[in-house]
């Protein structure tokens, strides 16, 4: 369900309080002017009977009130005096009568041993009524609808510096940190809550600074070690008098050296803001695939395992080429890797890259797991390191990645972008 923001809150209060109050106030009239007019009819009665009954003693042959509203009727003890029916066996006091769409109020009260009985015609008075409470219920509804009004015109007005002050936040680029929002609200609370943004804004940006201060300098430090590391390897690697089980050593230091440079360039890349991926060129992932299976060949050696590959050269993702590089490469690494004997096949077409192999596969209870940070299984030979990343290269371009594997079986894995 949606929620309404603050603006509508308000209103909506306002609208509720409103026919809240409206409604309380039109019951508590409405039950006052309907107890003011029994009232009224009742001393009518008692004043009438009164005044018939005084009029009676001075000459007993005064007829009862007979008027369009009033209609007397008396009854002696000796029973002389016509009665209705539906009076005769109402007891003394004051009654509610209908008959038919007439409503009549009825007082009677026995004196001198006569009995008097006076009917006043209250329909007249239940159409007042009536009227009333639909005048009631218009303006109810005018009152909610005017408090609703007054509750948008009160929202914009007492909510517009809060939405100003959100607006400004939500639109506010890195590059205009250096003007406060405080300048804006110099007081009240919505000042000192941009006081607050500002004290905020300020320890965000010196984190960032510090981050970019340190991601540079790690780079930059990494990379000079490591390009010493592979100058060194290639010099030595060049050195005749070395014998092949020394080469081989050496070998194996400049590809550890060369996987380190690609795992420290993808965790710098994915360290960028997504902007920044997002405006990295046309990749052509044939001409990736085809390279990374050159570049990792080596890990086959001596092995008998047959590699197949197939491209589509009409593929050309909106990524960053680095990061498909080193996508591509974590699934070939580890297919070439985990696979003592047997076909690697490497499938690319117009949606999606698969990688499969028929090496020893991934244990049922690791499965959920392979695309954890860190995560390892015990014949795991790696740092837990290369699916997570390539988990968060997909997110990162949303992409879906697939894992498919049976323990002594192999292992498929499916990218679809």
């Amino acid at each position: 369900m949606h929620r309404l923001d603050l603006r509508g809150r308000v209103a909506l209060f306002f609208a509720g309080f409103g026919a809240l109050i409206s409604l309380i106030m039109a019951v508590v009239l409405y039950q006052s002017a309907h107890d003011l007019g029994q009232r009224l009819i009742d001393e009518t009665l008692s004043a009438e009977l009164d005044d018939y009954i005084a009029r009676r003693e001075r000459n007993p042959a005064s007829l009862p009130p007979s008027t369009v509203i009033l209609q007397g009727y008396v009854r002696d003890t000796d029973g002389a005096g016509e009665v209705p029916d539906y009076l005769a066996n109402l007891p003394l006091g004051r009654h509610d009568i209908h008959l038919g769409k007439l409503s009549y109020r009825v007082a009677i009260l026995e004196r001198g041993g006569a009995s008097y009985y006076l009917l006043y015609d209250t329909s007249l008075q239940a159409r007042r009524e009536q009227r009333y409470a639909w005048m009631l219920g218009l303006m109810t509804v005018a009152m909610t609808l005017l408090s609703a009004l007054g509750g948008i015109w009160l929202s914009r007005t007492v909510v517009a510096p809060v939405a100003d002050l959100a607006a400004k936040v939500r639109h506010r680029s890195p590059d205009e940190w250096d003007h406060p929002l405080a300048d804006d609200f110099p007081a009240g609370e919505v000042g000192e809550l941009a006081r607050v943004f500002d004290r905020h804004l300020m320890r965000m940006r010196a984190f960032i600074e510090r981050e970019r201060a340190f991601s540079a300098d790690i780079s930059h430090e990494l990379r000079t070690a490591l390009a010493v590391i592979l100058s060194s390897t290639e010099v030595l690697l060049d050195d005749e008098h070395l014998s092949d089980r020394q080469k081989a050593r050496i070998s194996r230091i400049e590809r550890a050296a060369r996987d380190m440079a690609e795992l420290g360039t993808a965790l710098l890349l994915m360290a960028r803001e997504e902007r920044s991926l997002a405006a990295g060129g046309g990749c052509v992932l044939a001409d990736v695939v085809r390279e990374v299976v050159e570049k990792q060949r080596h890990l086959l050696a001596g092995k008998p395992v047959a590699v197949e590959v197939q491209t589509n050269p009409e593929l050309i993702l909106p990524a960053d080429v680095g990061l498909v590089e080193i996508l591509v490469s974590n699934l070939v690494r580890n297919a070439f890797s985990y696979t003592a004997s047997g076909t690697v096949t490497v499938q690319q077409d117009a949606h999606a890259l698969t990688v499969a192999d028929t090496g020893k596969g991934i244990p049922g209870h690791a499965i959920e797991q392979v695309f954890v940070r860190h995560f390892r299984d015990m014949a795991s030979e790696g740092a837990g390191i290369g699916l997570s990343l390539v988990k968060r290269i997909c997110d990162r371009y949303g992409w879906q990645v697939q894992l498919e594997s049976s323990q002594h079986q192999g292992t498929t894995v499916k990218v679809s972008f």
